[in-house]
Order: structure tokens, then sequence, then C-alpha cells
């Protein structure tokens, strides 16, 4: 019996999630995103570190805890270098829509692998490969034109002067309508942010399937990125990561999958999407809801196409804004009832709403999760990760850690959350990594 946060995690639950390994369903569990505290270069973890990597490790049917860093392996960020242990698998990511150079996609399931920084990294290389990075909306510039710049200037806008959106500093304002120039000293929350080759429309992703010559370009880049991976030895490929919209993910399954029926030739494995809720009030501003009806449209999803092994959540938390499901607004808006700037720590306050803070959140959610399987039984999440940042991207703080590096309360209770999960999968598979 392995016990961690006060709940136990059975031997017998850990068995079911590393058995059968004939069947190749993968559960990745719960993962980490941002950084790690008490992880030394060498990868060599501290008490604390370990305590959230033991707590997670135990809901994967690898025996490993998960991490993504939107890119193709760990990096250093203004944050500091990512480092990571022989526990973690990392999940690589294409950001854009393009096709990665093959020199910078490791080869899956090797162990150790050359991080961003040329250095070694003990953690193993994950099988499957995750696609672009929100391409279903617009997105917004990073830093201190959040929620203001919703497209890069032109090149015209450029030659005639274009105000330059930069992570840290003090609120700016793009042009009128809303452009900026968001590469030199800043970068977008997402693909859909961008234009694409030569696609008629400036940012042609989010509404990408009224687009017949577009979507063509688009399938020619993603079949040759799966062809490049499949040759690297990923077995899993998911859809691009969308931000809002399932019924994006349909129209691109359909394209991908159109005369397809391997991820070698750009059929998707598994499906991805983030979830965010705002303001503190995942129940009055509809959070709860929203989180539950793309449970539900994951679960049509997966029977409709029963190939499809689950869903990829690695990106949920709380956004520092009214926007009531719009997942671009201004940070510490005038309409907010809880903003995080008026918050001792960033993070959400003991409410009606939310009576242990992000804990409770993280509880519902979690309940929603595990209760969301197909008809035939499947679990429709096979991935799950807590947004571990400060104020990133118009967040609240959402850190799984205190300063000094101890798990804190919202850590802890993503352990116990996790765990419960676990503790419910009665017939999940494992595969040999």
């Amino acid at each position: 019996m392995l016990s961690l946060v006060g709940l136990a995690v059975s031997a017998e639950a850990i068995a079911l999630l590393k058995g059968n390994a004939s069947a190749g369903v993968p559960h990745w569990g719960c993962g980490l995103l941002g950084q790690l505290p008490g992880i030394s270069p060498a990868g060599i973890a501290d008490g604390n570190a370990q305590k959230m990597i033991d707590g997670l490790k135990v809901t994967s049917s690898f025996g490993k805890t998960t991490y993504w860093n939107w890119n193709l392996a760990p990096e250093s960020t203004t944050a500091g270098a990512q480092y990571l242990t022989k526990d973690f698998i990392f999940m690589p990511e294409q950001w854009g829509m393009d096709v990665p150079e093959s020199q910078n996609v490791r080869t899956a399931g090797v162990s150790p692998f050359s991080d961003g920084n040329g250095n070694r990294c003990p953690a193993t290389m994950a099988n499957i490969f995750l696609g672009g990075n929100e391409p279903d909306i617009y997105g917004s510039c990073m830093g201190n034109m959040m929620g203001k710049c919703t497209a890069p200037c032109t090149d015209a806008e450029v030659q005639s002067g274009c105000p330059v959106a930069k992570l840290d500093g003090p609120p700016a304002d793009p042009l009128p309508n809303g452009h900026c120039d968001c590469w030199d000293e800043s970068h977008a929350t997402g693909v859909g942010f961008w234009p694409q080759g030569n696609c008629a429309t400036y940012q042609p992703l989010p509404t990408l399937f009224s687009d017949i010559e577009c979507v063509g370009e688009i399938m020619t880049k993603w079949r040759s990125m799966a062809k490049l991976i499949s040759s690297k030895g990923y077995q899993y490929l998911s859809t691009p990561l969308v931000a809002v919209s399932i019924d994006w993910l349909r129209a691109f399954i359909k394209e991908a999958c159109n005369g397809c029926s391997d991820v070698s030739c750009g059929c998707p494995s598994h499906i991805g999407w983030h979830f965010y809720a705002s303001d503190c009030q995942p129940i009055s501003l509809g959070g709860y809801d929203d989180f539950q009806s793309k449970l539900d449209a994951s679960k049509i999803l997966m029977e409709d196409y029963p190939h499809l092994l689950g869903a990829i959540v690695n990106e949920v938390g709380m956004l520092n804004c009214a926007g009531g499901g719009d997942v671009i607004c201004i940070p510490n808006g005038p309409d907010q009832k809880y903003p995080a700037i008026d918050q001792p720590d960033h993070s959400c306050p003991i409410t009606d709403e939310l009576p242990n803070g992000l804990g409770t959140f993280i509880d519902e959610l979690m309940n929603r999760v595990i209760a969301a399987k197909t008809n035939d039984g499947r679990s429709v999440v096979t991935s799950f990760s807590w947004f571990n940042e400060n104020m990133d991207g118009g967040t609240y703080n959402l850190r799984l850690f205190n300063d000094d590096g101890t798990v804190n309360s919202v850590g802890e209770a993503y352990i116990s959350a996790c765990q419960r999960w676990a503790a419910s999968v009665a017939s999940v598979q494992s595969v040999d990594i």
C-alpha cells in the first residue's frame, strides 16, 4: 500500500495501471509543466520535488510523471532551466503548424536525451507527439499587451510604426486594430495568432475549414510531420491542442483521417485541448459547465471515431479576468470580482464557490474526469496537466510549490485528486516505453 498525502493508492490499482502491455492503451495520468524547484542540473530531486513526482507517477501506466513545455525538449526560459529526473516522461510538441527540423526531433522512448541546451536530460522521451498549440482562436500577444494585441502587424504597419509588446513592463497598447510587434520581445499564446504560408486569410487557422486551399496546405505540412515523427519511433499523435472548440477538432480529424488510418500518415490517435475557468467563479461564470461540455463532446468524438484513445488535457487553470468563457481577456480588469492583484498570494480566495480555494476547483474537475467514460467504458481523459505557472498568460498564481520549494496546498490537492483518479481506474492498460 502506497500512501502519500492521506489518500492510499492500492497495490491492485497500481498493478492495473501498469498491466496488460499487449493491449497498447496508454494512460499518462497527471503531469507537470512550468518551473520545478528542487531538481539539480544532474537530475537529482530534493525531498520536496520528489514528493510531487512520487505523488503523480503512480497515476500513470508508465510509472513516470509526464512533463511538457510547448517545445521539443526541456529548455531554459526566463524562469530558469527546466531540469527533470529519471522519473519523468517528456511529451514533445510542435508548437506551430510547420514541419519541425528532423535533427530537433528526439527519438521516441530514449533515455537520456539532449535537452534544448545540449545538456544530458535523464528523463525518457515520450512515445506520443503533440500537435500545434491553440489554432482554433486568434489568441493574444503575451506580456504588457495581453488581451489587447490580437494580431501581428502587417509589413506595411511595421514600416509605418508598430508598437512592440514586451513580456515585462508597464501596460501598453497595440495599434487601434489590435496589431503589434509580437516577435522581437514577446510571443503569442497560440499559433492561431499567426499568418500561415500562402493562405488568403491573414490569420487563417481559427476559421481554417472554410478555406479549402488553406486546409490543403496545412494538411500537407501535417502529413509530412506525421511521417517524420513516425520515423523517429512515435506510436501516438495528438491533434493540435485547441483552446475552445471540439468542433474544430472534429473537422481536423475528418480531414487528417481522410484516406489515412494510421499515425504515420497523420491520423491522430488522441485529441488534445486546454481548459480555463475565470475570476475564481467556476459556478456562476459557467466554468464547470464548460469543462463538462468539453468532456461530453470528447466522449462523442471518441465514439464516432473509435480509433481515438482519449483526450490529452494538458493545460488547465484559472484565468485572472472576468471572461466567463472568453479565453483571451485583459487581466485584473475592472469587471472582475477577484482580481489577482488584490489577493495576498495572487491566487483564488476562499469563497462559497471555492471553500478550499483552487483545491476545490481541482477536486471538482477531477470528479468530472473520473466520471467521463465512453459507452464502451473507456476513460475519456488519458492525460491531465495543471498550469503550474505564476500569473503567466493572464492566469492567477497557479503554482504547486511555495517559494521555499515545499509543496503548497494547491499541490497537495493536485496529488490527492490525481491519486483518486488513479484509484478509480479499473481497467487501464499499460504499454512499455
